[in-house]
């Protein structure tokens, strides 16, 4: 370790001089200095590390002085002349230079020799609430998985949860928190304020909005007789008076039985809606006026209507599997336009019952897409909490490693879905048209899916221009290509519409369909990997080649290892579960290292 470069950096980290008047709970008011404020002190510097006391190196992140002192016999549950223990001076290291060379590492060694993490220091602070004012999400992690009470309460009866909702501004820590269960509704001994009642005080727009997800009560008075929305009124903020009564009025929603009932059948109506929106355009287009700014007016109306009409019945977790209701609406109006005006001049058999074929195998690898889990990380909170203590004992508590969202232990070649809100082995993408993420366990589905899809669209598209060539009296050789078009618009608008709803699905998916037939076979990439590498090769000097990646075995093993297929014992597949695939591992066919992209 550069202790020269360590010292050349280091500042006073005085416990009372990090603290404003203001930020202790003696005198806590919403018009109060909302951050620590940090007077800048020069501190000598260290000329020899290896005589400063044990304080000191807690304060500089002087692990080995620290360690050495500790092995030596100081006890460290000693408070200082400040009446502050060490783990106290390790909480508050928020310096990242320092956090590099010994905050976690310094708690985890105070831990393991004692150290008490309910004492409190002269501000009444715990270890725990000292950690989240200075925002270290892996000493809350790590002091949380070693069993301190997420609710542990300051002299004043301030949770972390309040003194984050209150204190930081930011989505963080207060979203990290409520990952552990803490009591959401629990109030203070002097105010009794809830921690919404404290995040309203301070302004505080993110942690309004966590807390109200997390179901925060909004009928808890505080010793005012103040509800949250007596005390956002009192603040005159009208952003969080405007999400506490839209949060009330959906919350009073809930109780009535049409509302239960329209939130049970969403998905359905979603796809009811579709259906009559996309038969209504194209009833629009086959009216038999002339009109086509008629016709122009009533589809911008529709328009309107559509993209109003969901919001009252919908909610927005729901209105996500639009476009997946889009499409199952545009397959059954294909097929219906298939089965009501082609068939009658198809003549041969095969055809008729390869189009129906192809239907289903649609419909099957949509649903198999959409059921099977595309690999998920499930753990329980024991497993979360073994987790935590391993990574961070093992120095690899970083997001590299750890889902600070999922609070597990990331897979090889995992990400996290932010619309999923879940790790995903393997992950892909989060597909738009079937609405679930593209992951390890439904990959191949959904390549089935775009095949089938494809089919469908080509079948559709010859059966259009053969009924154009049997039903419309013009033909593109002999009248040029503005008479065709003029014709087959006004032999039958409807296959128009139809003919062009099937060219768009027939576009992204054939694009989609070779795009990750290449990613599979040539490169042995997933899109997040790919997509993921061009934007580091562009910061690289030297030239980067996508196909030397160690996930890369050949066209032919690449294929066998995603389809599982052994082609009669010609290819031996690589059975590896990335849901649970933490380490290195060697292919069996060409004893490759795979590590993760």
């Amino acid at each position: 370790m550069d202790w020269s470069g360590l010292n050349s950096q280091c500042r006073n980290h005085s416990h009372g001089s990090h603290w404003s008047p203001g930020l202790g709970h003696r005198n806590i008011s919403a018009q109060e200095n909302r951050e620590p404020t940090k007077e800048k002190e020069v501190l000598p510097l260290i000329e020899d590390s290896s005589n400063c006391d044990i304080v000191k190196a807690t304060q500089y992140g002087i692990f080995e002085r620290c360690k050495e002192l500790i092995e030596a016999g100081y006890d460290v549950r000693q408070p200082d002349k400040e009446n502050v223990s060490l783990l106290h001076w390790a909480a508050i290291n928020n310096r990242l230079d320092l956090v590099k060379q010994g905050h976690l590492p310094m708690v985890i060694l105070l831990l393991q020799c004692g150290a008490d993490p309910t004492l409190i220091d002269g501000e009444g602070f715990s270890g725990i609430h000292l950690a989240v004012l200075f925002q270290h999400m892996p000493v809350i992690a790590y002091l949380i998985a070693k069993g301190q009470s997420i609710d542990t309460t300051d002299l004043n009866g301030q949770t972390p949860l309040m003194l984050s909702a209150h204190k930081v501004l930011g989505p963080e820590p207060t979203g990290f928190l409520l990952k552990f269960n803490p009591s959401i509704n629990v109030v203070d001994k002097v105010h009794q304020n809830t921690p919404l009642h404290w995040a309203i005080a301070a302004g505080n727009i993110s942690a309004v909005d966590k807390l109200l997800q997390a179901g925060s009560s909004l009928d808890i008075r505080n010793i005012k007789g103040e509800t949250p929305l007596d005390l956002a009124q009192k603040n005159r903020h009208r952003l969080i008076i405007h999400m506490l009564t839209a949060e009330a009025k959906i919350r009073s929603n809930k109780n009535l039985r049409l509302c239960r009932w329209l939130q049970k059948c969403e998905l359905f109506l979603l796809l009811v809606l579709s259906t009559i929106t996309m038969w209504a355009i194209g009833y629009i287009m086959d009216l038999g006026t002339d009109s086509w700014l008629l016709k122009g007016s009533l589809l911008v109306a529709i328009f309107f209507v559509t993209s109003l009409f969901p919001r009252f019945l919908v909610g927005h977790e729901s209105l996500k599997y639009l476009p997946t209701m889009i499409l199952l609406s545009s397959i059954f109006w294909i097929s219906l336009t298939w089965f009501i005006l082609f068939l009658p001049d198809l003549t041969g058999t095969a055809l008729q019952i390869s189009f129906f074929l192809s239907v289903i195998g649609l419909l099957y690898f949509l649903y198999k897409t959409w059921v099977t889990d595309p690999g998920y990380s499930k753990t329980s909170e024991e497993e979360r909490k073994t987790n935590i203590i391993a990574l961070a004992e093992a120095g690899s508590l970083d997001f590299r490693t750890f889902c600070t969202t999922c609070l597990v232990k990331k897979p090889l070649r995992s990400l996290h879905c932010h619309i999923c809100n879940s790790c995903v082995a393997r992950y892909d993408q989060h597909c738009l048209w079937t609405g679930r993420c593209i992951g390890f366990g439904n990959h191949h589905y959904y390549i089935f899916f775009l095949i089938f899809l494809a089919v469908v669209c080509d079948w559709m598209l010859y059966a259009t221009f053969l009924y154009w060539s049997n039903h419309c009296t013009t033909s593109y050789s002999q009248d040029g290509a503005w008479t065709y078009l003029s014709q087959i618009v006004s032999c039958s608008p409807w296959v128009l519409y139809i003919f062009m709803l099937v060219s768009f699905h027939v576009s992204w998916s054939t694009f989609l369909l070779l795009n990750q037939f290449y990613q599979i076979a040539v490169l042995g990439l997933t899109s997040h990997e790919r997509v993921s590498l061009v934007k580091q090769s562009k910061h690289m000097k030297q030239a980067f080649s996508l196909r030397r990646t160690p996930y890369n075995h050949g066209f032919t093993q690449n294929l066998a290892d995603f389809f599982q297929c052994g082609c009669f014992g010609l290819f031996k597949p690589s059975a590896v579960d990335w849901t649970s695939q933490y380490s290195v591992v060697f292919h069996p066919a060409k004893e490759k290292v795979l590590r993760s992209v």
